[in-house]
C-alpha cells in the first residue's frame, strides 16, 4: 500500500501483541531507539544485530566494560522526531536508554539483556543462531509449499489461499512434532520436504482414521534426517539458467 508498508512499520503494527518476559529477535534493520525504548516499556527483551551505521561507530573502549567486546553504553533520544511518530508519543520517549553491545561470530550484537551472568555472550550468540530457523521455515512456506506464486485473482481469495497454505504448513510441522517425538529426536531433524511429499501421497491413498496407518506415517517421516550445520550460510544464487524465451506480456488468446 506505498509508504507505511515497510517492514518496520509492519513490526509496529504488531508489537502490542508481544507480552512481558518475551525475547524478541531480528536483523539489523529493526534496532531503532524509539522501538527498543517501545520494548523496554512493554517488558520484551531484543537481541538484534546492531544496526549498519551504528555499527561503524561502535567503540567498545567506552562504556561500562562487562568483558572483551562486551560492553554498556547509554543511547541518547534522537533530536530529529520521525516522521511517522506523533508529538505526543515523542515526547513522552524516555530522554535515554541503556543496551549492550557486544560481538560473537563476526556480528556486533545489542540486547536489553544487560547482565552478563544471567545472558552470557555464548548463551545470546547460540539464541541468535536459532534465528536462521525462521529463513528456512518462510523458504519452506514460498518455495518447497509453492506459496511464492499465488493463483486467484481476488483480495478475498488471496487471504483464503494464504490462510490454507499456512494451515497446510502446520499441521505437517504438528505431524514433525509427533514423529520427532515417536523416534526421540529433536524436530528440526526432520527434512521438511521429505514430511511434505510423505503427506501428499499419504492424503491421496491412506485413511487418515487409521491409527495404524498413521504410525507408519510417522515413522517413515522420522527416517530422512537434516544435517547438523551450524552457522550455516545460503547466498541466493540461481542453480539452473532460465530458458531463452520472451516473457508472456499479452493474454495466451492473443
Amino acid at each position: 500500500s506505498g509508504k507505511g508498508g515497510n517492514e518496520q512499520t509492519l513490526l509496529r503494527s504488531i508489537q502490542e501483541t508481544l507480552e512481558a518476559g518475551d525475547i524478541l529477535m531480528g536483523d539489523a534493520f529493526f534496532p531503532t531507539f524509539f522501538f527498543i525504548a517501545a520494548m523496554l516499556a512493554q517488558g520484551v527483551d531484543i537481541l538484534m544485530e546492531q544496526q549498519g551505521a551504528r555499527k561503524r561507530v561502535t567503540d567498545f573502549r567506552r562504556g561500562k566494560r562487562l568483558g572483551q567486546r562486551d560492553h554498556l553504553i547509554t543511547l541518547p533520544k534522537p533530536r530529529i522526531k520521525p516522521d511517522w511518530m506523533s508529538e505526543t508519543d515523542y515526547a513522552a520517549a524516555p530522554e535515554s536508554i541503556t543496551v549492550r553491545e557486544f560481538k560473537a561470530g563476526g556480528k556486533t550484537m545489542v540486547t536489553t539483556m544487560l547482565c552478563p551472568k544471567s545472558a552470557s555472550k555464548s548463551e545470546l550468540k547460540a539464541l541468535y543462531k536459532q534465528r536462521w530457523s525462521v529463513e528456512l521455515d518462510i523458504r519452506h512456506i514460498k518455495e518447497t509449499m509453492g506459496m511464492n506464486i499465488l493463483s486467484c485473482k481476488t483480495p478475498d481469495m488471496i487471504h483464503k489461499e494464504i490462510w490454507v497454505y499456512l494451515l497446510a504448513y502446520n499441521l505437517i510441522r504438528l505431524l514433525m512434532v509427533q514423529a520427532a517425538f515417536s523416534a526421540d529426536i529433536m524436530p528440526r531433524d526432520i527434512s521438511f520436504k521429505h514430511c511434505l511429499q510423505l503427506c501428499v501421497i499419504w492424503c491421496q491413498k491412506a485413511d487418515s482414521s487409521d491409527d495404524e496407518q498413521l504410525y507408519v506415517l510417522c515413522t517413515l517421516m522420522a527416517q530422512q534426517r537434516v544435517g547438523n550445520r551450524p552457522g550455516r550460510i545460503e547466498p541466493r544464487v540461481v542453480k539452473r539458467r532460465s530458458k531463452p524465451y520472451p516473457l508472456l506480456t499479452v493474454t495466451r488468446d492473443k
